[in-house]
């Protein structure tokens, strides 16, 4: 009759599909936890996103092909770049071979060997003259320094790089050792004496051909053109002189385009003949302090134009600075520049020509005068004056002392003199075989040490 059927069973209501989507939609309320009241659960009903269950994310698996060919090629990289740090380290390429820190000084002869004969020798091209201190020999060559036993030769440590020495000296009971790296004689390491363990290093910009010469408190690297000083203990730059490889502060330097020929060193005083043809007529004696407040301000002792040409820097001490020009040798007052005195010297202008080797003079100093070798003949000079005192004709070089006399190089042998008169004691043969060159010498203990050429050989 036009009004749905209800049908009753067991109690509850059933509608007809029709009748229930004919039905409106009303909100739906859930009863709340604190209270069972009922409370919104947003504009249209809906429950919180949050309360929604969620289905676990399955974790990723790095067990795909392209995952291993990933992890391969990271592995790959590494061991590429760790091997090209290694081939290329410093470490890799040196070797660094400690002996005992124990060592025994050699005793000092007092009484001259009627003969010396050579009982051990080495190649050492990279030390200018011997290298010795306290019954230790070093040698250097190639790339490799090695500190040797005095009596016998024996290794007692190396240190070796793969870059070529530039030379080889000591200074503060160290040796110091500089190696060429890049463009100029950049790499100083500093060794124990006696175990030959690594102490202070510094990268620096000597030039080729570089001396080095120990002040007391600094070291000074020679150069043509610059020249730097290294503080003792941590070997800080504490000078630069001349054409500065990086300029921070401009128009420091006190003169620009000038040379270097020839230096000296004594405490607090570094002297240097320079050449500046655009400024000087003739030579420039300068004396610098090895320590200025700035180390690329050069504080500056006293500068003088000498007068002379072809001059060469012999001598200096605490108040005076010795010049060698051809039949002269001429004395400044270190202090002030003034001129002191001139002495006849038989020297010859091509005795003086050029520089000298490492632009220092071959000199020997002992405990009674200055020993300088011309290049033909030895000359003795006072200590306190720099004047000449005596000549020694025939020489091959500056000379050493052993038992209180005076050694000097000769052709045949050795001659020995008193080192106050000049006077020729006695005369030791030895066989040098085809070398005929100077010779530099040194002492250690009863050895006696002859710098020839590229060679260090050993006489007892």
């Amino acid at each position: 009759m036009g009004q749905p059927e209800q049908a009753e069973s067991n109690g509850q209501v059933v509608l007809d599909e029709e009748d229930v989507l004919a039905q409106p939609v009303e909100s739906q309320v859930e009863p709340h936890d604190d209270g069972g009241e009922p409370h919104d659960d947003g504009p249209h009903g809906a429950k919180p996103h949050d309360d929604e269950p969620h289905e676990p994310v399955p974790s990723r698996s790095w067990r795909t092909r392209g995952d291993f060919i990933g992890l391969a090629l990271v592995v790959v990289a590494v061991l590429v770049a760790s091997l090209v740090l290694w081939l290329t380290s410093d470490a890799r390429n040196t070797v660094s071979q400690t002996g005992p820190s124990e060592i025994t000084p050699l005793q000092p002869v007092t009484a001259m060997p009627p003969t010396l004969s050579e009982i051990w020798r080495a190649p050492s091209g990279a030390t200018p003259v011997p290298v010795n201190l306290d019954s230790v020999v070093v040698t250097g060559d190639g790339g490799e320094v090695v500190g040797r036993d005095a009596l016998t030769g024996d290794v007692r440590w190396r240190y070796a790089r793969d870059l070529p020495l530039c030379t080889v000296s000591t200074a503060w009971g160290r040796v110091f050792a500089v190696h060429r790296k890049d463009t100029n004689c950049s790499e100083v390491t500093t060794l124990e004496n006696a175990s030959g363990k690594r102490g202070p290093q510094r990268n620096g910009d000597a030039e080729f051909g570089t001396r080095l010469l120990n002040e007391g408190s600094h070291v000074l690297t020679t150069g043509g053109t610059y020249v730097e000083v290294y503080r003792r203990d941590d070997l800080v730059r504490s000078m630069e002189y001349g054409a500065l490889r990086a300029i921070v502060n401009p128009n420091k330097q006190p003169r620009t385009g000038c040379t270097y020929h020839s230096f000296a060193v004594t405490g607090g005083k570094i002297a240097l003949i320079e050449r500046c043809p655009a400024l000087d007529p003739s030579d420039r004696l300068t004396i610098l302090k090895p320590n200025p407040e700035k180390s690329d301000e050069p504080q500056v002792i006293t500068s003088t134009v000498t007068g002379e040409n072809g001059a060469r820097v012999i001598a200096v001490t605490a108040n005076r600075v010795a010049l060698a020009v051809p039949g002269r040798i001429v004395v400044f007052d270190s202090e002030t520049g003034s001129s002191i005195g001139s002495y006849p010297v038989d020297v010859t202008a091509d005795e003086l020509a050029g520089d000298p080797p490492g632009r220092v003079a071959s000199t020997f100093t002992s405990t009674a005068n200055v020993y300088w070798f011309t290049g033909s003949k030895t000359v003795a000079l006072s200590l306190t004056e720099l004047n000449p005192l005596w000549t020694a004709n025939d020489t091959l070089g500056a000379g050493t002392t052993l038992a209180g006399r005076l050694l000097l190089p000769v052709d045949d042998g050795l001659k020995v003199l008193d080192q106050i008169t000049g006077e020729e004691i006695a005369s030791v043969p030895v066989d040098r075989g085809d070398h005929a060159g100077p010779i530099e010498m040194a002492t250690e203990g009863p050895v006696v040490l002859e710098q020839r050429g590229g060679t260090l050989v050993a006489l007892r």
